[in-house]
């Protein structure tokens, strides 16, 4: 029986279901979590949109444009260079675990579930090895969704068998069949 493994993942937390091709609900067998991008995020975040500083235009008299002591904004990105470098590294660990569990043959398939910005970092960071195996990849955010749901979306796609919960069987047992019911009176 096949083992497949569905990463659901986003820039700070991936999870690692398995579907052993039944109808079993789907196991979590590996978690990881980027702490930068669950901290606080302030430290990160705080030059995402640019540090604005004011600055005296210096130019000279004799330079078209140039106006004295007019003043013009200086905008500095470095906090969203930050958050992608930590994206990268956090996509790098994750195939890093994948590798390895593909190394020593814990799964046969892999699906990939991730926001698209995420999804991009993690095909650039996959080893061959893993990419071989990837069968699907959804480039959705499906990381607060629980094991039931991400189980439910991927039986409507065919990728893995819905759940069947035993104790309920609808439509089974005597009387029940369509066609085949009978008649209470009272």
């Amino acid at each position: 029986m096949k083992t497949i493994w569905i990463l659901v993942a986003d820039e700070g937390i991936a999870r690692v279901l398995a579907s052993r091709g039944d109808s079993a609900p789907l196991e979590e067998v590996e978690k990881i979590t980027d702490a930068g991008a669950r901290a606080d995020n302030a430290d990160l975040r705080r030059d995402a949109y640019g540090r604005r500083a004011q600055a005296s235009v210096q130019g000279d008299a004799g330079h078209p444009g140039a106006h004295p002591g007019r003043m013009a904004t200086v905008t500095s990105s470095a906090g969203e260079d930050e958050i992608h470098q930590e994206a990268q590294l956090f996509a790098r660990r994750v195939a890093k675990l994948l590798e390895e569990a593909r190394n020593r043959q814990r799964f046969d398939e892999l699906v990939v579930i991730a926001p698209p910005r995420f999804l991009g970092l993690l095909r650039k960071a996959l080893p061959q090895s893993v990419c071989s195996v990837v069968t699907r990849e959804l480039d959705k955010d499906y990381r607060q969704l629980s094991n039931n749901d991400v189980q439910q979306r991927m039986a409507a796609d065919g990728i893995v068998p819905a759940r069947r919960d035993p104790r309920i069987e609808m439509g089974k047992g005597p009387g029940n069949e369509i066609g085949n019911l009978r008649r209470v009176s009272f």
